[in-house]
């Protein structure tokens, strides 16, 4: 995003970052950058209804009740503005804030308010789930562009953009929201997916961790665009330890953003991670990242397959080593 970092671990948007000590410990392990929990509209919306509800519960029960309680002005978003401004002036790392957004005009209001903390940069959120049959996809993306285009003519900080990998043709998406001007792209979102109770045959919300593997998406479109945009490329979910790391930086990835190898493993893992990152840069001669980054993405490797269909192809042909491997009992 333009945001000079002392490496390329960022600890990525999450309740983690909540508690100001918890904050500062993530610092002092060694995080380059913190996210800071999204602004969701929805929630805002749902927190000022239940309170207007627990505010005016008992005004019409007698008239000795009716103005038990003063009229006041809901606090809307200034809780979180609050705590992220509190939290920039806590750490000395660069803090960013996430955004999401349900309404066109919210998206370049609350950008507004989050500038105003002095954050460093601010990542939109892109995650929605769409239920409407009749939006195309060229709809949503349009939509998501122009978002994108407002805010950057808003505000003066950084901004990059946090996407699903759903789209129709995301190589297309990327490209044209580099084109408007996003800083960096944070791939991939980590989808809130919801499973059944088949004992209370309900909905249940599962805690969605990330776990060792779920980081190769992320690779291929790192290895695809990295030197092919302006902006950053950033990798996100399945970043688990420092061999992580080191392919990210190999297909070309800017940065690493990380949240659940922290709830899994403590603080302690983003110093390990940092001292394997090290180790390894050690053990080949490298003297920084730059000597390495993008070394085996799409644009620095000779094999004119490399992160294509046929890599693919190639595997289910040597179906009988895998079977060798992997015997079937």
């Amino acid at each position: 995003m333009g945001i000079e970092l002392k490496n390329p671990i960022i600890i990525g948007a999450s309740n983690l970052v909540l508690d100001l000590e918890m904050a500062k410990k993530l610092e002092d392990a060694g995080a380059a950058a913190i996210v800071y929990k999204s602004l969701f509209e929805e929630q805002l919306h749902l927190e000022a209804a239940e309170l207007e509800d627990e505010l005016h519960e008992y005004d019409d029960r007698h008239a000795e009740m009716i103005s038990l309680f003063p009229a006041i002005e809901h606090s809307g978003p200034k809780a979180h503005l609050l705590a992220l401004k509190k939290l920039k002036e806590t750490l000395t790392i660069p803090v960013i804030a996430s955004l999401n957004c349900t309404y066109d005009v919210s998206w370049v209001d609350y950008a507004k308010y989050l500038e105003e903390t002095g954050v460093d940069g601010i990542e939109l959120n892109f995650y929605s789930t769409i239920s409407n049959v009749e939006k195309s996809p060229a709809q949503i993306e349009d939509s998501r562009i122009d978002i994108l285009h407002k805010i950057k003519a808003a505000v003066k900080i950084p901004v990059s953009v946090k996407l699903s990998p759903f789209y129709t043709n995301m190589m297309n998406v990327v490209y044209r929201m580099d084109k408007n001007g996003a800083d960096g792209f944070v791939l991939f979102n980590r989808l809130f997916q919801p499973d059944i109770d088949i004992k209370e045959e309900k909905l249940r919300v599962p805690y969605n961790l990330s776990s060792k593997g779920d980081n190769r998406l992320a690779l291929r479109f790192a290895g695809l665009l990295a030197g092919n945009i302006n902006g950053s490329i950033c990798s996100n979910t399945g970043i688990i330890d420092g061999e992580d790391v080191i392919t990210m930086l190999l297909a070309g990835a800017d940065a690493v953003q990380v949240v659940s190898t922290v709830y899994k493993n403590g603080v302690i893992q983003i110093t390990k991670m940092l001292q394997e990152l090290e180790a390894w840069m050690k053990k080949k001669g490298y003297e920084s990242i730059d000597d390495f980054k993008g070394k085996v993405s799409k644009k620095n490797v000779n094999d004119p397959h490399a992160y294509r269909r046929a890599q693919y192809v190639d595997y289910l042909m040597r179906a009988k080593e895998f079977l060798k491997k992997y015997p079937v009992q």
